[in-house]
This record gives structure tokens, C-alpha cells and sequence, in this order.
């Protein structure tokens, strides 16, 4: 029975880092909605704008760490 609970506690914590990591920054969550817009979204990866917004993300990131 024990080892059902921590199982189920495992798995849980997976889930959610797994959906915390696929988080998307603002500048990526439009970039993705001008690229559907534009007929330039892909089905499998990013288009564009969307990579585009990632590293707008990353960059403002990085930037509130410096500080």
C-alpha cells in the first residue's frame, strides 16, 4: 500500500514539473498566435515568430537574473 502512495506521489510531481517547463513566455505565446495568423505556424516544432518570442523570453530572463 505504501509503495502505491509514494508511486502516485512520483508521479505527480512529474506532471507537474513536466507542465511547468512547457510554460510559455508572453513574446512566445504571440509570436505563436501572428505565425498561425500568417499561415507560417508549423505542425511539429515552432514557426518563426513563435522562436523568435522564445528568445525575447529568454533574453528578459536573463536579464531579471543580472539584477
Amino acid at each position: 500500500m505504501m509503495r502505491h502512495l509514494l508511486a502516485v506521489i512520483a508521479f505527480g510531481l512529474v506532471l507537474a514539473f513536466g507542465a511547468a517547463a512547457c510554460e510559455k513566455g508572453p513574446m512566445q505565446r504571440t509570436g505563436e498566435k501572428v505565425d498561425r495568423a500568417t499561415g507560417q505556424d508549423k505542425l511539429i516544432g515552432t514557426g518563426p515568430l513563435e522562436q523568435a518570442g522564445r528568445n525575447v523570453d529568454r533574453a528578459v530572463k536573463d536579464l531579471k537574473k543580472v539584477d
